[in-house]
């Protein structure tokens, strides 16, 4: 029977119900491996490697990166790894089309994510997609029906859903080990310095910037950033900021502690991209990102609330007093989840430690693990051998809900953007806001952390976005088509995102 390409299986596909299955695994003798594509080698695709080929029941058959250096590159690694090198292509179409291929992983720019997810799902692949599955809600939409209809299995890159320390941690919160707990909130307090002035660099002689550039605009011939290869991160075209970048790992562990499976039913933010002219000493400068370095998202799911802080300046003080109770006062990074109950509180302050504390901030309890990155590659190897969906520990709709909290903040943030206020409006704005938190007291918070990194608020002030509200069945805001216009990108021809009920 000839085999069909991508684009033939695509449109075979659309003829045939929503729910068809196409097994592959479940024939699994106990010989056989699974064969892996890596998609995007160049940095978290390198952990990638390690955990597939450290299964004996997977082997790496296929490299995808569109830097050929760093592909050929990483082809070595793997050859010297299990002994065969696997084959290098720059576009993950053509490794799609490849006999032997059975599961795709993605650690890829966002901007990429969800798209080479539908494809692989469209090809009878099952998928492992890094954090954020998605570059917006549409697109975590269309993973969570390509799913659905093609009978792959999905996981999301957030490891702490393999965690047995995280595990341990929810479970004793379930069963009432703090009481009642409404409210969580996810820290990232993590240095990030310029990414360099505003200016036209140089695309790498190795890199197809065309394929790079992918769904995204092309922004032809130049780019806006000096170091090509991770600074995409802070430009929203490709990346979604820290709260899109560390975030979906936070929200995650909150929703998840507070059992919440569903989008908030409002959302604001406020923040800027501060500072950065007072760490070059040069009042003129402009750094390339346009994402927020300081953010603070409020999200409101009716009974329960998750807050979300990002800090990229100088993190060593103005931490408050509960979270350097639970994190230390260490003068490095902090980030983690608290969660906060009647009788006391539950910290996960690393991917593989939790803390539990008193209401008077005394250790009693810790849940602790290693490998937790291992233990969540094997989650998902497991459930391409049994496909059983349901063994998922981060499936695609919990990606499409964690990497949504991103989103949303986001959008109320680049709303915002140009509502310049002062603290004082933002204050009384805050008050009015339905919220489980301080609202005043996180304020204050981020004025000292900013003032304390020389940032002039009265020069450069906090922008402060407009409340949105969300419905979760139509997964469309009510009050503002702005916003929903930013639910979704003009994506490139050739490069288009479905909509759920076209995939």
């Amino acid at each position: 029977m000839p085999r069909l390409n991508r684009r033939q299986f695509s449109a075979a596909a659309a003829a045939t119900v929503a729910t068809v299955s196409i097994p592959r695994a479940s024939a699994q003798s106990p010989n056989e491996q699974l064969g892996v594509c890596v998609a995007g080698v160049n940095s978290r695709g390198g952990e990638h490697i390690r955990g597939f080929n450290k299964d004996p029941r997977t082997v790496i058959r296929a490299i995808v990166d569109i830097d050929e250096e760093v592909g050929r590159k990483r082809a070595e690694q793997v050859a010297k790894m299990q002994g065969k090198a696997p084959e290098v292509f720059s576009d993950v179409r053509q490794a799609l089309d490849m006999d032997g291929i059975d599961i795709l992983t993605c650690a890829t720019p966002n901007h990429w994510h969800a798209l080479m997810g539908v494809w692989a799902m469209q090809a009878g692949k099952d998928v492992y997609v890094e954090k954020p599955v998605s570059h917006n809600i549409h697109e975590g939409r269309a993973l969570v029906a390509a799913a659905k209809r093609y009978g792959r299995m999905f996981q999301t890159g957030t490891q702490s859903r393999s965690s047995a320390a995280c595990q341990d941690a929810v479970k004793f919160i379930a069963d009432g080990g703090i009481g009642d707990v409404n409210f969580a909130r996810g820290l990232c307090y993590k240095r990030r310095k310029s990414i360099g002035s505003l200016g036209d660099y140089q695309i790498p002689d190795n890199v197809d910037f065309n394929l790079w550039s992918g769904p995204a605009a092309y922004t032809d011939p130049k780019l806006t950033r000096q170091r090509f290869h991770y600074d995409w991160h802070w430009q929203r075209q490709y990346g979604n900021g820290d709260l899109g970048n560390q975030g979906p790992h936070q929200t995650d562990i909150a929703r998840w502690g507070l059992g919440l499976n569903r989008h908030p039913e409002s959302i604001i933010s406020y923040g800027g991209r501060l500072g950065y002219p007072a760490e070059r000493k040069d009042e003129n400068y402009v750094d390339a990102g346009d994402t927020a370095n300081t953010e603070v998202s409020i999200y409101d799911y009716g009974d329960k609330c998750i807050v979300f802080e990002t800090r990229g300046l100088d993190v060593s003080e103005s931490a408050g007093k509960d979270v350097e109770g639970m994190f230390g006062k260490s003068k490095g990074n902090k980030i983690g989840v608290i969660f906060y109950g009647t009788d006391g509180y539950v910290a996960q302050t690393r991917y593989d430690l939790c803390k539990v504390f008193d209401k008077d901030m005394k250790q009693v309890k810790e849940f602790k693990v290693s490998n937790v990155g291992d233990a969540h590659f094997a989650n998902f190897i497991d459930a391409c051998v049994s496909r059983d969906y349901g063994s998922l520990n981060a499936d695609a709709m919990t990606g499409h809900l964690s990497a949504g909290v991103s989103h949303l903040g986001n959008i109320s943030y680049y709303l915002g953007e140009k509502n310049k206020a002062s603290v004082g409006d933002i204050k009384q704005a805050l008050a009015s806001i339905k919220s489980l938190d301080d609202n005043a007291a996180t304020l204050q918070r981020t004025v000292e952390h900013l003032e304390k990194s020389s940032v002039d608020l009265a020069k450069t002030p906090l922008s402060l976005g407009p409340l949105l509200k969300f419905d979760n069945a139509t997964e469309r805001f009510t009050n503002s088509d702005e916003a929903n216009k930013m639910l979704t990108r003009d994506y490139r021809s050739g490069f288009e995102v479905p909509a759920a009920d076209k995939v």
